[in-house]
């Protein structure tokens, strides 16, 4: 008897099927869309999804003020145009946000650093939702308390909307490095890094005015989340990385950007203003593509350079930049 298997079940559910619906992005890019055109154009070049959102990060940068989840309009539109999974930002903390992409049936949630955090203590507790999301991080510590709130797939920071890959090699390199120390660690040690990546979860205690000492959170009790840090580290010891979906982001735009960061150990890569602030969106976004997949070949990457016709969008200096939105998080 043959099984029907409905995809939505794997886009929405239990924690095992929300880590596979990440899982399936694998290898793959990401693109930022802002309208059902640019939706098609990242299909047709081979993105695995596309992020809807109604400005590409360096237009949030250079706009300013507060950065907010994108209109249902947009997002309902770019849903009906393609038919690769659709993702959406929420704020940082912003539950509602979040419950509103839920309920618009997009099929991934980035709790994102590019748009103006809403809560300056929590992110999402993502626990609470059947949707996946996509959480940034600078270092291991983000990294495993995101897990621990929920996250299905991590993605490094970078610095977004900058053409400049500096800041995404750093975080790279930083979890990678903090990833050894996991697996070289004592009982001890182990025992120190979990409980200072534990007390991230008590950032209010540092605002009041008075000796606070947490019990419990919107996340959860304390001593849960502690456990739940344990956990998460325990598996990155034995698998000797992060057990969810890693991609990078931030800055990236080039096919050898694109390059660089899979060779880092990525598992895909995310392209937010790098394709469309481009001279040719097209053939940037099918370079990137052909990047992604043959990291490892110099000849193939040689070849997605050669493809772009016309220059890559212009990049930012980082210590130039009067926002660092990878401060954003916690």
């Amino acid at each position: 008897m043959s099984v029907k298997i409905d995809l939505e079940d794997f886009r929405h559910g239990t924690e095992l099927l929300k880590r596979g619906f990440a899982k399936m992005q694998e290898g793959g890019v990401i693109m930022d869309v802002v309208t059902p055109e640019q939706a098609q154009v990242a299909e047709d070049a081979g993105a695995t999804s596309v992020m809807a959102l109604e400005r590409v990060p360096a237009d949030i940068r250079a706009d300013g003020g507060v950065a907010r989840m994108s209109h249902p309009d947009l997002i309902k539109g770019i849903l009906e145009t393609t038919s690769i999974p659709v993702m959406a930002k929420a704020r940082i903390g912003h539950d509602d946000e979040a419950r509103v992409l839920e309920s618009l049936g997009v099929d991934m949630i980035d709790e994102s650093e590019v748009l103006t955090p809403a809560d300056p203590f929590y992110h999402i507790p993502k626990n609470n939702y059947t949707i996946p999301f996509v959480c940034g991080c600078t270092n291991l510590g983000e990294a495993v308390r995101r897990i621990v709130e929920g996250a299905a797939m991590i993605r490094t920071k970078g610095e977004a909307g900058t053409g400049n890959v500096v800041a995404a090699v750093q975080h790279a390199r930083i979890v990678a490095a903090e990833i050894d120390l996991i697996t070289r660690s004592t009982s001890q040690e182990f025992e120190n890094i979990a409980s200072t990546i534990s007390n991230g979860f008590r950032r209010i205690e540092e605002k009041s005015e008075h000796s606070l000492s947490l019990v419990d959170t919107p996340l959860g009790s304390i001593n849960d989340l502690h456990a739940g840090v344990m956990e998460v580290l325990a598996e990155i010891k034995e698998m000797r990385r992060l057990p969810v979906v890693t991609f990078s982001a931030g800055g990236i735009a080039t096919p050898a950007d694109a390059a660089l960061l899979m060779n880092h150990g990525m598992d895909g890569v995310f392209v937010g203003s790098g394709i469309f602030k481009s001279e040719n969106p097209e053939t940037t976004a099918e370079a990137v593509v052909m990047a992604t997949h043959h990291y490892k070949d110099a000849k193939k990457v040689a070849e997605a350079c050669g493809m772009m016709a016309g220059k890559p969008m212009d990049g930012l200096e980082l210590e130039k930049l009067d926002v660092r939105m990878e401060e954003r998080g916690w």
